[in-house]
């Protein structure tokens, strides 16, 4: 990352190596755990393990929920390419990680958008900016998409204005034509973002969602995708329209779902962790994307503590585990693995990583695919 004029060199040597491949391994090649899943009868356990999800695609390295993020995650070999999903105004899935845009394209640089600049309450956080359901899929298209947090990245803001916001059909046709072309299922982990706000306007994500998923032939129990939402009722709707795997999403333990708030569920995060809540979880989904601080907690000072028995409890009851999220930026690292001063340099990604993975977690979400790759095969060589 180039950070007040220093190139930062480990994201560079880390890329160079993926390409390169690990260990004997060339990275983007399925190897006998992923050839595996490539049958039409397989399914989610038969994924590598630990399993690299592509978070936002490569989104390290490319603008986020981009077909050129979602392209480089899959040549470096990343196992599961994850989208989020909000709609437009007449209806259509977009992959934009928040409905709010002001961050994520150009479109204050669109005067004929100016007066769709509103502050809306999403969630209960008010926000002010342009948001994707006050558009139409045509409107939308006229936009470019840019990095969100450039001052971070800012070697990523040389592809801003490349690729436009893909609709989540045109991420279904692109991993059919790549399907083709490389012989075997690309896997994907699709997110209703805001699932009770978008249902109150009327714009609810579960039906066309599943629409989609029978066009294209991902609706059955083995079929090669997650379904996941930070709100329990969403995948609980998804269970009675599609047989595709499902994932419940976890934030902080003192956090609430949104559609808990909503409907009065008295129940937290930490409440859901729980054996009563695991048990309760696994009735309608097979998954859980906890963040990772409920697999291991920070201290005061941002250190790693004492894990937790959220991984044990979990298997306990058939859950899978694919936490969030690990980057390779010091300001994301907990600090025992942050090095130098530069909050935008790269720290030892591959300690951090090290110690989730002997938590026995069963795949992560990553921003950098090739580091996340390269971490896991040295995990599973070591083991």
């Amino acid at each position: 990352m180039t950070q007040g004029g220093q190139t930062n060199p480990g994201r560079r040597t880390v890329l160079g190596a993926a390409v390169l491949g690990a260990g004997g391994v060339t990275l983007g090649v399925p190897g006998p755990a992923s050839a595996a899943s490539s049958k039409d009868d397989g399914s989610y356990r038969d994924l590598p393990v630990p399993t690299v999800v592509a978070h936002r695609g490569a989104s390290g390295y490319r603008p986020e929920h981009t077909l050129g993020s979602y392209q480089l995650a899959l040549d470096m070999g990343a196992h599961v390419i994850e989208q989020d999903l909000v709609p437009t105004k007449d209806g259509h899935l977009v992959c934009r990680h928040e409905n709010d845009i002001t961050g994520t394209t150009d479109v204050a640089e669109h005067p004929e958008f100016a007066s769709r600049r509103t502050t809306k309450s999403v969630d209960g956080v008010s926000l002010t900016g342009w948001f994707t359901e006050d558009f139409t899929l045509a409107e939308l298209k006229t936009l470019r998409a840019k990095e969100r947090i450039p001052g971070t990245r800012q070697e990523n803001t040389l592809y801003d204005g490349r690729w436009t916001i893909p609709s989540f059909e045109e991420v279904l046709r692109w991993a059919e034509r790549e399907g083709r072309a490389r012989g075997r299922r690309i896997w994907l982990h699709i997110e209703t973002k805001h699932p009770t706000y978008f249902r109150d306007l009327g714009l609810g994500l579960e039906e066309p969602l599943a629409r989609l998923l029978r066009t294209y032939g991902r609706h059955r129990k083995n079929s090669p995708n997650f379904l996941q939402s930070f709100e329990p009722s969403s995948m609980r709707r998804m269970a009675e329209l599609v047989a595709a795997p499902r994932v419940v999403l976890l934030s902080g333990a003192a956090t609430r779902p949104w559609d808990f708030q909503v409907a009065g569920d008295p129940r937290t995060v930490a409440d859901l962790v729980k054996p009563e809540g695991l048990k309760w979880m696994a009735g309608f989904a097979q998954g859980l994307g906890p963040t990772l601080d409920l697999i291991i907690p920070k201290d005061a000072t941002g250190k790693l503590g004492t894990p937790t028995t959220l991984v044990r409890d979990a298997h306990a009851r058939g859950l899978v585990l694919h936490p969030y999220t690990m980057r390779n930026e010091n300001s994301f690292l907990p600090a025992d693995f942050r090095r130098g001063t530069d909050p935008a340099a790269y720290g030892d990604a591959f300690g951090a990583f090290k110690v989730y993975f002997e938590q026995g977690i069963d795949g992560i979400f990553s921003d950098n695919p090739d580091t996340a790759l390269l971490a896991a095969a040295d995990f599973t060589r070591r083991r």
